[in-house]
């Protein structure tokens, strides 16, 4: 058996943040795989990036979505770029995948856009526009549903994932 909900969505949807709140709801675990591959690398995320180039980390993450999807029945929170993967796209086809959609100004206010993202270092307002006019096709493509985060603090944001998933609280 697979993830009840896996989160998708970009730096400062608020996966982690409303992935913990699920689990909790449904009384279930939650399985970020962002901390998957810093714990199997030993490292933060923005280290492999410096030290060993995107290309090693999106490896990395390839091989903790996919233990995640195979192995958790809980709730499961991918790393914003997971999505660009075809593999872990053809992994998500048909689960019970949610797009937490968020505006800019929103993403700005959760994680100040300064905080060590990589892909965010240089212009960070306008390389994650960038990202989400690559990305945003990507995450509807996987979705089951999207939920818009706007206006929504956590625990509102859970309840529209439930609510769109056709869950109850355990």
């Amino acid at each position: 058996m697979g993830p009840v909900v896996v989160l998708v969505g970009p730096p400062g949807a608020g996966k982690t943040t409303v992935g913990g709140v699920l689990a909790r709801r449904l009384g279930v675990g939650l399985r970020d795989t962002d901390a998957d591959v810093e714990a199997v690398a030993g490292k933060s995320v923005a280290e492999i990036f410096v030290d060993e180039g995107e290309a090693r980390f999106r490896a990395l993450e390839r091989e903790a979505v996919r233990a995640a999807l195979s192995g958790h029945a809980g709730v499961v929170s991918l790393g914003g770029g997971a999505v660009t993967d075809a593999g872990t796209r053809a992994l998500l086809a048909g689960g019970p995948v949610v797009f937490l959609d968020v505006a800019l100004a929103d993403a700005v206010r959760r994680v100040g856009l300064d905080a060590p993202r990589p892909l965010l270092a240089v212009n960070p307002r306008k390389r994650w526009r960038a990202l989400m006019e690559q990305r945003r096709p990507l995450y509807v493509e996987v979705a089951r549903a999207v939920v818009d985060t706007a206006g929504r603090d956590p625990e509102e944001t859970a309840q529209a994932v439930l609510d769109a998933l056709g869950l109850k609280d355990a």
